[in-house]
């Protein structure tokens, strides 16, 4: 396991997973920690403190897993061609190659995600998309697999990857053990959203539609039909639809199935029936919530709770509902 580092690389990018896989070695587990610049010099990480190396990238004899990590200063000015290079060099030795947050735009750079599926952190998922046609970006997904090259969303993420990792090579009872000793989430699976819709909206300017969607994100469940939430808070029902068009660009009704879908994704990830979810998301019937899963996700209630049951990331194959 050896993590490729550099000046300003982030440096939580690096201890995060490198934390979860030293605690799997306490369980049980064998990881060889190891860490490589491509000059063999140590960094300077980005709370500037000093990150000494063990080698040289290209000195490098025997990798499993070569772990990129992030920092900001690779979407923010050229990559560093030697960082570029180092990744070319080892492409092709490690059994999996791995980025952390914005790492993938290393991989990337050296040609290691062309044709494949992949993501990054959300702030940075157009600029790769923009700079890297040949990648079907993932802007929402936690991380992401694509034959043998796995990918994450910015920092916290990463550790949710390396955990993923951990239960892929030493089974869901000792990743479990090692979620429980660091008191992280076991169930963050990698096609989990990166951010709720509550904050992926911008908060509502005006008093209020911002009411409105606070009531509709409080409770889904209740009626929150347009004449309803107009009611509710105090202006009229075209008033209201006026308001929802302008600043989120979306109907009440859609805003609000929307509310309730992700909802059910929450309840779902946790473990909730189909049927218990269906009536505390506010959907009339299990058919009902069906139709709008697959309409907005492209897969059915019982595939999603079925696919992201673990920490498992999603993989090139397991795209179709």
């Amino acid at each position: 396991m050896v993590f490729l580092v550099f000046d300003g690389v982030k440096m939580l990018d690096v201890a995060g997973p490198a934390e979860v896989f030293a605690e799997a070695n306490g369980l049980g587990a064998d990881y060889a920690l190891a860490y490589a610049s491509a000059s063999g010099n140590p960094v300077a990480s980005s709370i500037g403190t000093p990150l000494p190396v063990d080698s040289a990238a290209s000195e490098l004899a025997d990798v499993d897993t070569l772990v990129v990590a992030g920092g900001d200063g690779l979407v923010a000015a050229p990559i560093p061609q030697d960082l570029v290079e180092a990744v070319r060099g080892l492409r092709d030795r490690p059994r999996r190659l791995v980025s952390i947050c914005t790492g993938s735009f290393v991989l990337a750079a050296a040609g290691v995600l062309s044709g494949r599926r992949a993501t990054t952190h959300w702030r940075h998922a157009a600029l790769l998309a923009r700079a890297h046609p040949d990648i079907t970006v993932e802007p929402d997904a936690l991380f992401v697999e694509d034959r043998g090259v796995f990918t994450s969303a910015g920092v916290s993420a990463g550790i949710d990857l390396a955990l993923a990792l951990v239960e892929h090579d030493h089974g869901p009872d000792l990743a479990r053990e090692v979620a429980r000793n660091l008191v992280m989430f076991m169930q963050r699976p990698g096609g989990q959203s990166q951010f709720s819709a509550p904050l992926e909206l911008r908060p509502p300017r005006t008093p209020a539609l911002r009411a409105a969607a606070d009531l509709v994100a409080a409770n889904p469940a209740l009626d929150h039909g347009t004449d309803a939430l107009a009611a509710a808070v105090g202006v009229s029902p075209r008033h209201l639809a006026r308001l929802f068009a302008a600043e989120l660009d979306v109907s009440p009704a859609r805003f609000v199935e929307r509310t309730r879908l992700d909802h059910a994704k929450g309840l779902l990830d946790a473990g909730h029936s189909i049927t218990a979810t269906a009536r505390a998301a506010g959907f009339g019937s299990t058919e009902t919530m069906r139709r709008a899963f697959v309409a907005r996700f492209g897969l059915a209630p019982s595939q999603y709770r079925a696919r992201f049951a673990t920490t498992t990331p999603t993989t090139s194959t397991d795209q179709q509902p």
